[in-house]
């Protein structure tokens, strides 16, 4: 019963149009004075303890990262290195576009970002190229996504907060689902470009390509320290997004020199801007996760899962659904911090490893944000095409689908996501 009361009060407060962040805090505040008598001392104590976590400062240094290097030209000589390898095939530049989606989301950890940063640079030369417009938009906003998948990934930082399971495995396992889906989207790109017979470019030569790759080494770089040294040891992901957030910041101002000192302020304006949001809404879902626990909520769905017989195929296609429903009405980060503390403890009660579990969650938070009323790529993407919501659903249907596709893969192939890590020695 109270179950219901706490969902049905927060859905609500969301659809009255009021942030989730302050939806989620109401529904606590008014749950703990009317219906509960947990001291309010347990709660100020919970509120502290449960922010206190090394984890959570690598969110704040990977989003002052992203924004360097969104702000410089990182991601246009990512995308010259990109065109350069991929160009001369069928749907070149949309090709090139998925490829240096990947290779940005390997520096960003964000999806919006990684949108932004490529699509303003790439949509515009696909139109001038020939390309339609939806073509372009269909491809970026899908591709964009893989911001949230490609290591190193804020959502996953979330993920890991939400339930104590290894950011650094987690960042591991996402390495590989993160390259097939890539294909998977390159590959859609590729059929749809031969079967409209869309523009190719001429084929670069080798001494063309080594000049974009010598331009864009110093970005790319930044993957090799991030993941070789989560890998090797050298430093935990937490100290591994400090190292990005300096990196990142004498890459574009000291080696491309796209920004001068004059532009720091509002970079770093921007990050703080960004990072005291995204804190706000894991302080007030660390709240309602211990109400949730409190209530004894997870443990009596696993009680009754598992009384019903409902083994681990059933579960996971009713997170799916559930999670692709909140996709709706919700932005990623809120979905995990919401979701994961209830459904992770049923995960594990059977038998679905944790970070397999956070793996299929992280999916699922791309293809929400692939599609309406509330997918943000859509509306970073519809931000620089201009084109409607609407219209831009109905551009991207072809690589939406294929991520559907792709997340039944993620779901139910749980080597696909742990091989990696294992065979790394991290799990």
């Amino acid at each position: 019963m109270n179950a219901l009361v706490i969902f049905g009060l927060l859905a609500v407060l969301m659809l009255s149009g009021m942030p989730i962040s302050i939806s989620l805090g109401l529904t606590v505040l008014t749950f703990l004075f009317t219906m509960t008598d947990v001291p309010l001392e347990s709660v100020a104590l919970k509120l502290f303890t449960g922010i206190e976590k090394f984890e959570i400062m690598a969110i704040p240094f990977f989003i002052l990262a992203g924004n360097f290097l969104t702000h410089g030209g990182v991601a246009k000589r990512m995308i010259n290195f990109a065109a350069s390898m991929v160009g001369h095939w069928y749907g070149g530049l949309g090709l090139a576009g998925v490829l240096a989606c990947a290779l940005f989301a390997a520096v960003s950890g964000s999806s919006p970002a990684t949108v932004v940063a490529i699509g303003s640079i790439l949509l515009p030369a696909m139109v001038k190229a020939g390309f339609p417009n939806k073509f372009g938009a269909g491809v970026i906003a899908t591709s964009g996504a893989l911001g949230i998948l490609i290591p190193p990934s804020i959502v996953m930082v979330m993920y890991s907060v939400a339930t104590n399971t290894s950011v650094g495995a987690l960042f591991m396992a996402g390495v590989i689902p993160g390259l097939a889906l890539a294909g998977v989207l390159g590959g859609v790109t590729w059929y749809r470009a031969k079967k409209f017979n869309y523009p190719r470019q001429p084929k670069a030569t080798w001494g063309e390509r080594w000049v974009t790759f010598r331009k864009a080494f110093w970005g790319l770089l930044l993957i090799v320290v991030v993941m070789g040294g989560i890998y090797t040891g050298i430093f935990t992901p937490t100290e591994a997004a400090a190292m990005s957030a300096v990196y990142a910041f004498i890459c574009a101002i000291f080696i491309y020199k796209d920004l001068g000192m004059k532009d720091v302020p509002k970079v770093l304006l921007n990050s703080a801007n960004m990072s005291a949001m995204l804190l706000y809404i894991i302080t007030n879902a660390v709240l309602f996760s211990f109400i949730m626990t409190n209530e004894n909520i997870p443990q009596s769905l696993a009680d009754w899962m598992m009384g019903n017989g409902l083994g681990v195929i059933t579960f996971l296609l009713m997170c799916n659904i559930l999670l692709l429903l909140a996709g709706n009405f919700m932005e990623p980060s809120s979905i995990v911090l919401i979701f994961a503390p209830i459904l992770f403890p049923v995960a594990v009660a059977l038998g679905i490893h944790p970070v397999h579990f956070g793996i299929i969650m992280v999916v699922n938070m791309e293809v929400g944000m692939c599609h309406p009323p509330v997918g943000l790529n859509l509306y970073v993407a519809s931000g620089i095409t201009k084109m409607g919501i609407t219209e831009l659903t109905i551009a991207v249907w072809p690589w939406l689908l294929s991520m559907l596709g792709f997340l039944m893969v993620v779901t139910y192939w749980p080597g696909l996501s742990l091989w990696f890590p294992q065979y790394l020695g991290m799990l």
